[in-house]
């Protein structure tokens, strides 16, 4: 997480003046919702897709 968070702020929000702080919490959502991915298997999860395995905890 350390470096997805250095990653952020170097390329995303450093070179960026934000008129608002909603402005600011728009850009950095859409560049998480851009980054990851909902489809990608994790190995830690047992290799579902996260929006399978967040439907299968919703479940129990």
């Amino acid at each position: 997480m350390e470096s997805f968070f250095s990653s952020l702020k170097t390329e995303r929000t450093a070179s960026k003046v934000y008129c608002t702080r909603d402005a600011a919490r728009a850009d950095v959502f859409d560049c998480i919702e851009r980054f990851y991915n909902p489809r990608r298997r994790h190995s830690k999860l047992g290799y579902p897709s996260p929006m399978a395995f967040e439907a299968r905890a919703m479940q129990t």
